[in-house]
């Protein structure tokens, strides 16, 4: 019999119904192949955070229900590669708490117990907890939670005529009801006509529950009608002087592939005063996608320099990381001209 040595191994060879996914700068499935060639170093870790893959592994052991929940963090090397050792450590952990037999698999408590004081345990916040619950019930054909309804009807005006000054007052006071799970499930399993409404509807949120589903909504594409409005209700809150709702704003559509985010990412970049550290962490943390391009990682890296109170290094390193960004980003660092912003921080690193 072969020997357990990886994840993969475990989860292959315990019979175990898994789904894995992604918990770093984007919640995504990740498939046991993936899993299985990055385990084998034979590919960096795809989206990595703070030098960190995170994962959730959601599986169940034989003729168990309810299925058990890890959250692992597992240490890349400076290319985005596994280190192996702590991986090793938690296998070796497994096969002691289980008795080194496979016919032990099925007792899930053990397995849960593992947890305890791993030091690869991470706790997710609590929107990425929220946003994970909601995918898998969705990836299982399980139903929504009981907030999904409500938050439904309010996301999208459904409880009454939402241009009524007294209806939207109403509704802005019934927000607190509508619970992170119900936010989190919309965010997952709205469809094109909800995403108009809420286009509609955005201008009129309060700033707590808008903060809250574009946490959510970070990890979705979103249809353009819904990225404009987001991209409206950002700019007058950087006009107001409120950089949590532009940054929550930008965070939004982070995940979006339309040219339009990439576009007003870029126009921001062009503006210097625009580009203080919190949006700049906002555009490397969940729209990294669109610096992939020849005139907006540049930009993006000379407005980083700019910012005597950002730490370029480390910012740079967590994105060089990142293995689509990894090669264009050194090359424009090697290519700073020595007086550019990029350059003179350069230079200061090598005194």
């Amino acid at each position: 019999m072969q020997p357990i040595l990886t994840l993969h191994d475990f989860f292959t060879r315990s019979g175990a119904q898994v789904r894995l996914y992604h918990m770093g700068r984007r919640l995504a499935p990740c498939s046991l192949d993936e899993l299985a060639a990055f385990e084998a170093q034979q590919q960096p870790w795809p989206s990595p955070w703070q030098g960190q893959a995170r994962l959730a592994c959601i599986f169940t052991l034989g003729d168990a229900e309810e299925p058990l929940i890890w959250f692992l963090s597992l240490p890349l090397d400076e290319q985005g590669y596994l280190v192996a050792a702590p991986r090793d450590a938690f296998i070796q952990r497994l096969l002691e708490t289980l008795g080194h037999s496979v016919s032990t698999l099925g007792k899930e408590h053990q397995v849960d117990n593992l947890m305890k004081d791993n030091p690869l345990a991470f706790t997710p916040s609590l929107q990425l907890q929220a946003m994970l619950h909601a995918r898998a019930n969705q990836d299982m054909d399980r139903p929504g939670s009981q907030y999904l309804e409500f938050a439904e009807d309010y996301l999208t005006g459904a409880q009454g005529d939402v241009t009524s000054e007294h209806q939207d007052d109403l509704q802005g006071n019934q927000w607190q009801a509508l619970g992170l799970q119900g936010l989190a499930d919309f965010a997952t399993r709205h469809d094109a006509d909800q995403a108009h409404a809420l286009a509609q509807r955005l201008p009129r949120l309060p700033n707590e529950v808008l903060h809250s589903l574009c946490y959510c909504l970070e990890h979705v594409s979103l249809d353009a009608a819904l990225i404009q409005a987001l991209r409206a209700r950002g700019e007058q809150a950087a006009s107001d002087g409120d950089i949590e709702t532009f940054c929550a704003c930008v965070r939004a559509m982070g995940a979006s592939q339309d040219d339009s985010v990439g576009a007003w990412y870029g126009k921001l970049l062009d503006d210097p005063a625009a580009c203080g550290p919190d949006l700049l962490a906002a555009i490397a943390a969940r729209g990294w996608e669109h610096l992939e391009d020849a005139q907006r990682l540049p930009r993006y890296l000379e407005r980083l320099a700019e910012q005597p109170s950002v730490d370029f290094t480390a910012m740079v390193k967590d994105l060089a990381l990142i293995p689509r960004l990894r090669l264009p980003l050194l090359m424009q660092l090697r290519d700073a001209p020595p007086d550019s912003p990029v350059g003179q921080r350069l230079a200061h690193l090598h005194h």
